[in-house]
């Protein structure tokens, strides 16, 4: 039998003016949904296609992100169109407004997580990056706990509740952990550094301290070196970190300073002939360019000229086989004018007599010496 005082009552509620308000919300609400649906999925994809056309890192990262806008953002955007028309009253405004903060918190962590993601994919794909892979995976999985952790205290606080005792609890047991493991930490965040900063990459010759050679391997604790003599040496990643380091594999062009020594004997118009002689000697090579070559000093025993010159590439192996040519064009056009390289000459001079002091017996004022003395000097030679 049908319960008509149900539907009477069902009837009285239906015609409360909260439900139709609340019927007139839902409605608006999803047809805001529709259109702001319609609206931002055409002005996303605007603005995604116009950020990737090679504006730059930074606008890859903002059309990656905006590539992530959820759609609980948009209904919540829907619902706040809907309240913003008709009046629910301020329980219903206060509730809306903790699913706001909601939406938006989970919003900004889905936008800072696909930024992280896009990040550890571009540096995975660098050639660092693929032997480097563990250490970026960890660095990222790091900042993703993080980000997670802060969006939900930051969701729990907004919801009213108490989290100063879980922060503080939380801050204890990490401090305690940090200290715990902390050469390790510090290892890791050095391993991090590396991958984000780039000082040097695997394959690159490095040196620092009394230790050369070619980085084989970077990860999470240790960096593996290949010294010059073929041994392998391992290196914490933080001490690494703290070196003065000379990264060869970046230098464009060696700069490359030698001297040249010659005789005091040689004739000034030949010696004021020698800087346009070298000149001439460097700039005959390929991938080199000249700076200078002057008389430097008078040195004890030769002339000594400084010559500069830059060699086009960083490959060692070059730079040897050009020095090589520049010293055998030297020496033949320093034979065909007989210009001498310096050395160093001991010249001895003998006195022809040496005056003896009195009361020694003897009439004579001085007898033949044969003793020499000697000084050091490219001096004339006497006997």
């Amino acid at each position: 039998m049908f319960d008509w005082e149900s539907w009477r009552t069902w009837e009285i509620w239906i015609s409360q003016t909260s439900f139709l308000n609340f019927a007139l919300v839902i409605g608006i609400s999803a047809v805001s949904y529709v259109a702001l649906r319609v609206l931002m999925s055409s002005v996303l994809a605007r603005i995604v296609n116009w950020l990737s056309t090679g504006k730059g890192r930074w606008s890859d990262y903002a059309a990656e992100v905006f590539k992530h806008t959820s759609r609980l953002l948009i209904a919540a955007m829907a619902l706040q169109i809907g309240l913003a028309v008709v009046e629910l009253g301020p329980v219903w405004d206060a509730r809306v407004s903790h699913l706001w903060f909601l939406v938006l918190a989970l919003q900004f962590g889905l936008w800072v997580d696909a930024a992280i993601a896009y990040w550890k994919e571009g540096v995975i794909q660098d050639k660092a990056g693929q032997d480097n892979q563990l250490t970026v995976t960890m660095v990222a999985l790091m900042f993703r706990i993080v980000l997670w952790a802060v969006v939900l205290l930051s969701v729990l606080a907004n919801l009213g509740v108490d989290i100063t005792a879980f922060v503080a609890s939380l801050g204890i047991g990490g401090i305690a952990i940090a200290l715990a493991v902390q050469t390790l930490l510090g290892d890791l965040f050095a391993s991090a550094s590396i991958g984000v900063d780039k000082p040097f990459k695997t394959g690159h010759f490095i040196v620092f301290n009394d230790i050369a050679g070619t980085i084989e391997y970077i990860g999470l604790k240790t960096t593996r070196i290949r010294s010059l003599s073929g041994e392998q040496i391992l290196c914490s990643n933080t001490k690494l970190l703290q070196q003065t380091i000379h990264n060869y594999s970046r230098m464009s062009e060696r700069r490359v300073v030698f001297s040249l020594a010659i005789s005091f004997r040689t004739p000034v118009e030949k010696a004021r002939e020698l800087p346009p002689l070298i000149q001439q000697a460097v700039e005959a090579v390929e991938n080199t360019r000249f700076d200078r070559a002057h008389l430097l000093m008078f040195d004890d025993y030769a002339l000594r000229y400084e010559v500069v010159y830059y060699v086009l590439s960083a490959d060692y192996n070059l730079y040897m086989d050009i020095q090589q040519a520049i010293n055998f064009s030297l020496l033949e056009e320093l034979s065909k004018r007989n210009i001498k390289f310096a050395m160093p000459v001991r010249a001895l001079e003998f006195q022809e007599e040496v005056p003896l002091p009195k009361g020694h017996g003897f009439d004579q004022e001085a007898v033949p010496s044969t003793q020499p003395t000697s000084r050091s000097n490219e001096g004339s030679r006497k006997a």
